[in-house]
């Protein structure tokens, strides 16, 4: 889509109050310097950044000029572990979610919550063990904020967020702020490129997923639905796929005794069935809860024999050709736009179905199709996007030390990380963004990255470094400029001062598309 009306108000409003604020200095004209390597010998170089990266930067344009875009899309298919700026894996290898797997950190907040429910200093310990939640759930959100600012690999980190958006847990229930950075890393991050059933596996394994959704309290007599719903609602067929109500009922029973355990303690004895449990890290499966009848699940009879029906429930949603085409057309919204056509989802979901849901051949598929070209430019940005895309031009490769901002920019925008109270994740489509209180708060988030002043560089101990960002610089002159219209050319050139020139360039109507 192009910028809406809706779009264009609050800027010239915002606009025309900034210009006032400063009409007694002089206007500011940008220095002209030594440019880049002209990037228009490959014109879709700079759309396919904008598209599949967090933001256009002078790094990125470096890197594709260097490549071409068909070898540059070809290496961010097939990414490379490791290549992360020392100081930003220096920050990321000092945080406890990289330090401690997830077994060891819920081991410590279980015996801290426990602490919290006995007699004595029952306050205190309360207090102690919402600080350590807390405490983790900002580790989880700051190495992914870092990540998507600086990895080179920008669109595996897309993805990462794209899959955990389609397989949401929320932050704010019971203990799950302990088991984000985990779920993130182990359950998402390694399959993103892969098969769409190891997603859906690694997911149903995860332990903030089965206590997100509930499916710790499915027993057999007991059952709870929660998960089975999600499951095929949600994470694989959709809604409008096919299966009753009967399905749920026999994916729920398939999926009883299959949660999680947080203590060190030895296997439970269950004497026949003792060869049936399983204990991974902190993911069990206690046959004593398990339904062992046969179920019928979407026309296949799938044995009662324990854990190993979950593995054929996930084979055969996996392979269903509703599942194709939901998973398809969810990528061609978050690549292509609010409206990807049929006959593109349609392609898509014969790529997954032939691959057997190869989703790096899917995505190929995709930026290949003429539909996808003919977009780029043309997608609104959503939130994290919008600041992410902000960050990267304003700073480039330089090392943010405090993400506190970023994260308090993205809650005000409504879509903080890891946010969101219900499964189904943030929305994929721009009508959910474009609002004119969500463009007020994008002109305050572009101020305070134009000026200077937003307390990125501030340390640990307080001190803060200068971290005034030069937007008139020479990705600016030689490629940003000629993407400006007349409008926001001329609106620059009124700009007072260079803090005021950065944020008119930060929040001009070109810098929400991408």
């Amino acid at each position: 889509m192009k910028p809406s009306i809706r779009l264009h108000y609050p800027f010239c409003l915002l606009l025309a109050l900034s210009a006032l604020a400063g009409c007694s200095q002089a206007p500011v004209v940008p220095t002209r310097v030594a440019a880049l390597p002209e990037i228009s010998r490959d014109a879709v170089a700079p759309l396919l950044l904008a598209r599949l990266t967090w933001g256009i930067n002078a790094g990125s344009v470096q890197q594709i000029n260097a490549l071409g875009s068909k070898a540059w899309l070809e290496q961010q298919l097939q990414p490379q572990p490791g290549q992360l700026p020392a100081a930003i894996q220096e920050q990321i290898a000092g945080m406890t979610i990289s330090q401690k797997n997830l077994f060891d950190i819920a081991s410590e907040l279980e015996q801290l919550r426990q602490a919290s429910d006995a007699d004595g200093a029952k306050d205190e310990a309360r207090k102690n063990y919402q600080q350590e939640l807390n405490r983790l759930d900002r580790e989880a959100q700051s190495r992914a904020i870092l990540r998507a600012l600086y990895s080179p690999q920008q669109l595996q980190e897309q993805l990462s967020w794209f899959w955990f958006n389609h397989f949401n847990v929320f932050q704010g229930k019971a203990n799950i702020r302990a088991m984000l950075g985990d779920y993130e890393e182990q359950a998402i991050r390694p399959h993103v490129l892969g098969h769409f059933r190891e997603l859906l596996m690694a997911t149903a394994h995860h332990p903030a997923m089965l206590r997100y959704l509930d499916n710790e309290q499915n027993a057999i007599n007991h059952p709870n639905e929660n998960y089975a719903r999600e499951l095929m609602e949600l994470h694989s067929m959709g809604v409008d796929g096919g299966y009753s109500q009967r399905d749920v009922q026999e994916l729920a029973r398939i999926l009883t005794g299959v949660g999680f355990n947080f203590k060190r303690e030895a296997p439970p004895k269950l004497g026949k069935l003792q060869d049936q449990y399983v204990r991974s890290g902190v993911f069990e499966f206690n046959p004593r809860r398990h339904d062992y009848g046969d179920k019928l699940f979407l026309g296949h009879t799938i044995r009662g024999r324990g854990l190993a029906e979950l593995d054929e429930a996930i084979d055969i949603l996996a392979r269903e050709p509703a599942t194709a085409h939901f998973v398809s057309k969810k990528l061609a919204l978050f690549f292509v736009g609010d409206t990807p056509s049929a006959g593109l989802v349609d392609t898509l979901a014969q790529t997954y179905l032939s691959t057997d849901g190869d989703i790096r051949a899917i995505l190929k598929t995709l930026f290949a199709s003429d539909e996808f070209k003919q977009s780029l430019g043309h997608q609104f940005k959503d939130p994290q996007h919008y600041v992410y895309s902000a960050l990267r031009l304003a700073y480039d490769a330089k090392p943010i030390l405090n993400t506190a901002p970023v994260m308090n920019w993205l809650s005000r925008l409504g879509q903080p990380r890891y946010g969101k109270l219900t499964p189904d994740g943030y929305p994929l489509v721009s009508a959910a963004w474009d609002s004119a209180g969500q463009m007020t708060t994008r002109f305050e988030i572009a101020r305070a990255i134009g000026s200077g002043s937003a307390g990125l560089f501030k340390s640990e101990t307080g001190n803060e470094r200068a971290g005034f960002p030069n937007l008139s610089n020479a990705l600016y002159f030689t490629y940003l400029q000629k993407t400006l219209s007349p409008a926001t050319l001329s609106s620059l050139e009124q700009a007072n001062n260079a803090q005021e020139w950065n944020t008119l360039l930060l929040a001009a109507p070109e810098m929400m598309m991408r």
